[in-house]
């Protein structure tokens, strides 16, 4: 759906979509991996949060802060783990913890990618005009794309790399970066810090909530776009 929105020469777009599945794809593979493995599932992560709490807050947030930054090799449920720091941690701390984990992955994705993007990029785009113009489409749609990532899972990371690998302006980057994860997390660990056990509803409510609202968003810009 992300790509929908990419409207101009075929080739072009047959470009842009190579690249992004390319880069879905690896991703996808750590979260059927992770699946299948039940490695960092979510009663597992609840555990060791439940641990982390024993000791201290502050190994709570690091572990918070740490996992979401491996979602950018291993796919973690990003929304779930928000919601869980505002459990464990309150608003404020949680939002803090969360914010620095999805900050760390995103610019940590848009730099290797920017770094080995040349060598990705010749060796999937071989014509120099084509891939010029890929890259300039994407610049055009990109910071929409971001902006309206957290739709779904992968989206964000393969955005964030596509970001650098097509050298994006990095103030451009982080500019929607910020305005996609900030108020994702502050929503997020706010339903989890007034959720409990015995009253889940407002991090369900979130959940359904925002991943709602994220899907319109794109199917209105998608809408006018075309």
């Amino acid at each position: 759906m992300s790509l929908g929105i990419i409207q101009g020469d075929p080739t072009i777009m047959k470009s842009l979509l190579k690249l992004f599945l390319i880069i879905a794809a690896i991703f996808a593979s750590t979260f059927i991996l992770v699946k299948f493995t039940g490695l960092l599932s979510i009663e597992q992560i609840e555990s060791w949060l439940i641990y982390a709490k024993q000791l201290s807050p502050i190994y709570v947030g690091s572990l918070i802060a740490l996992l979401l930054f491996a979602d950018l090799f291993i796919a973690v449920p990003t929304l779930t783990i928000a919601i869980l720091s505002g459990f464990f941690l309150g608003h404020t701390y949680g939002a803090i913890a969360a914010l620095i984990g999805v900050l760390l992955a995103g610019t940590c994705g848009y730099g290797i990618s920017r770094y080995y993007g040349n060598s990705i990029l010749n060796f999937l785009i071989k014509d120099k005009k084509e891939r010029d113009e890929a890259v300039d489409t994407f610049n055009q749609h990109g910071f929409v794309m971001i902006l309206l990532s957290r739709a779904m899972p992968i989206l964000p990371e393969a955005t964030a790399c596509l970001a650098g690998m097509t050298k994006m302006r990095f103030n451009h980057f982080l500019t929607a970066w910020l305005l996609s994860s900030v108020p994702y997390i502050l929503i997020a660990t706010f339903a989890g810090s007034i959720s409990s056990i015995d009253n889940p509803k407002p991090a369900i409510f979130a959940a359904i909530g925002l991943s709602g609202f994220l899907w319109l968003a794109w199917f209105i810009y998608h809408r006018v776009k075309k």
